[in-house]
């Protein structure tokens, strides 16, 4: 219904079917897996007490659900933009994202893309995020290794810029 309705975007996406994601490439609508809330919630389900046991199976099931619908849909050419729900699992965390994404199938490279310049193309801020060019926001981070042969190390940020000031260098974090 959201789809027809004519969503920019649709977040999760869990329990979409192949009907849908046709209709989402057909309309042009995103999709935002936020596997990491998934996993994350599948993780706590194994911890005894964290969710009611009425809760428990559904949280328990969720994940590894999420990460197939997403591979599904990557397959089968739904556009896909990054996204955590962070909130869910703690901030910080989200860079876990990419593994989940890369672990269902999607390319390192396209996982980056996905956070750079199809997030800002879905945001309808591609002309001020999602990639380095004159003119755009200076917002840059590095890491110690390429992402492209190890998507982990997303969790190793290294360097941050915001706006052109340096708030990370070598690791550490500086002061302004």
């Amino acid at each position: 219904r959201a789809v027809v309705a004519g969503v920019d975007s649709i977040e999760h996406g869990t329990l979409m079917n192949e009907e849908v994601m046709r209709l989402m490439k057909k309309k042009g609508t995103w999709l935002v897996p936020t596997i990491s809330a998934g996993m994350y919630v599948a993780d706590k389900a194994k911890v005894e007490g964290f969710f009611s046991e009425l809760v428990r199976p559904k949280a328990a099931a969720i994940g590894p659900m999420s990460k197939a619908t997403f591979a599904k849909a990557y397959e089968s050419g739904v556009k896909i933009a990054f996204g955590t729900d962070t909130g869910v699992p703690p901030h910080g965390e989200n860079w876990r994202e990419f593994v989940y994404m890369v672990d269902a199938g999607m390319p390192a490279v396209e996982s980056l893309v996905a956070a750079t310049k199809s997030a800002a193309l879905l945001l309808g801020a591609y002309d001020q995020l999602g990639s380095i060019e004159a003119g755009k926001f200076a917002d840059i981070v590095a890491f110690p290794r390429s992402p492209l042969l190890d998507i982990a190390v997303m969790g190793e940020v290294s360097f941050v810029m915001k706006e052109g000031d340096i708030y990370k260098l070598n690791g550490r974090p500086l002061m302004h």
